[in-house]
């Protein structure tokens, strides 16, 4: 993978660029990819995002590609500009916005707003080609794992997953019922759009690489499991969510999946401590994931008195 972004590698992408001066900015904050913002003298905004490296051990970047189609057919993604699977480069439209924070999600005012892109994409009328059960995602992650990193013993990572193939064993939650999912709602993948001529949804969501048909329950817990809000904060955006019909089995359903993408993102993180170029403290963020998922785990025990 190129370690950077220039101009002669920018024309090498986009011969069409050429002649035209460009304006290129490292975007902060990707864990996964190295992203660049590439302004054009012609009033042209991208985001050129050079895939990870090794990402493709649990990232299909032909999925991804189709899902930033079909969502952005849909009015909730970024338009698709060029996909170069063999330069393991995709590039999509800039939204010129501002990213949301953790405590957005605090503000009741707030919350219509952020759900609506949420409600569009489970509502979609398209069918993602990648289909994603939550035990099963957490399964072949494990293997990934398990191929390409040491032991950690600090982990009982072998006994969750037994327990996760309980709690999934009495989740009640078909394949059949499954929609359109972003899985990976953590606030810094909400953008609130500046410009209502180009982009009239007030809030549009970015990076599909994890897309797929799922439960909408996986997708909603998997956000509290990023923003982190207090749990009377979680059941006013259930409420919304589900317009205040039979809350008892929405938040249960939701509590039940709650473990599930704490373990995912745990051994995702486990999986780039081995292989990613990317400074961070890929161990901690696995940690306090793992650690969280925990502490859901005997909740359901306590609250639910489910016998796992």
């Amino acid at each position: 993978m190129i370690q950077g972004l220039t101009y002669e590698y920018c024309i090498e992408l986009m011969p069409q660029w050429q002649g035209q001066e460009l304006k290129i900015d490292l975007l902060t904050g990707g864990i996964t990819n190295k992203l660049y913002r590439v302004r054009l003298s012609d009033g042209g905004d991208y985001v050129v995002r050079l895939h990870g490296q090794k990402t493709d051990l649990f990232i299909d970047r032909d999925v991804e590609a189709e899902n930033i189609r079909r969502m952005a057919s849909a009015g909730i993604a970024a338009k698709l500009v060029k996909y170069l699977p063999e330069k393991n480069v995709t590039i999509v439209e800039y939204i010129a916005g501002s990213v949301f924070k953790n405590a957005d999600f605090l503000k009741v005012e707030l919350l219509e707003t952020l759900l609506r892109p949420i409600k569009l994409i489970h509502k979609a009328q398209t069918r993602l080609p990648k289909l994603f059960d939550p035990f099963e995602g957490v399964v072949q992650l494990y293997h990934v794992f398990r191929d390409v990193g040491p032991d950690y013993p600090e982990f009982d990572i072998r006994g969750t997953i037994d327990v996760l193939q309980r709690i999934w064993a009495m989740a009640e939650m078909p394949h059949s019922d499954y929609v359109p999912c972003h899985n990976d709602l953590l606030a810094d993948n909400f953008i609130k759009a500046e410009d209502p001529e180009r982009y009239p949804e007030q809030v549009y969501l970015i990076d599909w690489e994890y897309a797929a048909m799922s439960t909408p329950y996986y997708d909603i817990s998997d956000m509290f499991q990023e923003i982190l809000v207090p749990v009377e904060i979680e059941e006013k955006i259930l409420r919304i969510y589900w317009e205040d019909s039979n809350m008892d089995e929405h938040i249960r359903k939701t509590d039940i999946l709650k473990p599930f993408p704490d373990i995912y993102w745990f051994l995702w993180s486990l999986i780039q401590l081995n292989i990613s170029g990317i400074e961070f403290d890929y161990y901690n963020y696995g940690k306090v994931k793992y650690e969280n998922a925990q502490k859901n785990i005997a909740r359901l025990r306590f609250c639910y008195g489910l016998q796992i």
